[in-house]
């Protein structure tokens, strides 16, 4: 990995705007650097990233607020769910839900009483009516002591739409696993290769059975403030746990196989396609980092090369977004 070649851009940056931090342009190899990496994360492949600029935390609460206070945005998750466009993404023959059943919501996670079987997403998951940005435990809840933590229940659609109106975009997946090593090489996690299991200093991930048990060694059960753990050798906090983040790659499960055929990739912005086989009908772009609810046992979401994916017009209350911009 080189963090060298960097000057040529980084010469006629003049200032870098306020919680913002230059990433330098460097080469490595993208993908699965541990026995813990799952297919989607191979074949290995280089990559050359151009220098850019990118968001030092996640987008708080507060960011989002100024954002929807200035444009009268309304995200994905405060609108009524649009039958005709969500019934593309299921079985054909799927009989449409009582209209109180498409009102306005987001997904929330609810620990179970027992250790469970992790097959089942279900079991932790829960749709609630009324859970957005504003309401990220559902309708009786707020975000009056949360605003310097990161803004949930965002969809890709509301992330893009945020990074426009603050002269931005967001980060290609390439530019997120290169710029979330901090300038190690190779780094499994974002601090390093120091075990998780001595880490919980280090990020917001959950310590304990999931999705039964978190013994919150890390001081926190759900999201934190950010800035709550060190940043990275580039200056960029919550690199790892706290919320997943959205980048603007579509998800295609076979986009490594093709990119590790195609030589040196420089500034790669991801497949044309989407493509997942267990949800095949389901428009999905990636997101990176890992949140709170992360663990060895479930999917290890902090490791630097970890991808997980998520309908463009889904919200959680532990996936949120940063931004990037271009040099």
């Amino acid at each position: 990995m080189s963090c060298s070649s960097s000057k040529e851009q980084e010469k006629h940056i003049t200032e870098i705007p306020p919680e913002m931090v230059l990433i330098p342009s460097g080469t490595f190899t993208m993908g699965g650097r541990s026995d813990q990496a799952y297919a989607d994360e191979f074949p290995q492949h280089q990559v050359k990233v151009s220098a850019f600029l990118m968001d030092e935390t996640e987008v708080t609460n507060a960011q989002f607020k100024a954002f929807v206070e200035a444009t009268g945005y309304v995200t994905t998750a405060e609108r009524a769910v649009d039958w005709e466009e969500l019934k593309k993404q299921l079985p054909s023959g799927t009989p449409k839900p009582a209209d109180s059943l498409l009102a306005g919501g987001s997904l929330i996670f609810e620990k179970t009483n027992k250790p469970v079987e992790l097959n089942d997403v279900s079991q932790w998951w829960v749709w609630t009516i009324g859970a957005n940005w504003r309401q990220p435990e559902g309708p009786h809840s707020d975000i009056e002591q949360k605003m310097n933590h990161p803004v949930v229940h965002v969809s890709w659609e509301d992330a893009n739409a945020y990074a426009k109106w603050a002269g931005k975009r967001l980060p290609t997946e390439a530019e997120w696993e290169w710029a979330s090593m901090g300038g190690l090489e190779n780094a499994k996690y974002p601090w390093g290769d120091e075990p998780v299991e001595s880490a919980y200093e280090k990020a917001n991930f959950w310590q304990g059975v999931f999705p039964f048990q978190n013994h919150k060694l890390d001081g926190f059960d759900a999201s934190a403030p950010v800035k709550s753990f060190p940043p990275n050798g580039y200056g960029l906090y919550d690199m790892a746990g706290n919320v997943w983040e959205w980048c603007i790659d579509k998800y295609d499960v076979r986009s490594y196989t093709v990119n590790a055929n195609s030589g040196l990739l420089e500034n790669p912005s991801g497949s044309e396609e989407y493509y997942d086989p267990r949800e095949p009908h389901t428009p999905k772009h990636v997101i990176r980092g890992g949140s709170f609810l992360c663990n060895d046992s479930y999917c290890s979401g902090y490791r630097t090369s970890r991808r997980m994916s998520s309908s463009r017009d889904s919200g959680f209350n532990h996936t949120g977004f940063r931004c990037a911009r271009s040099l």
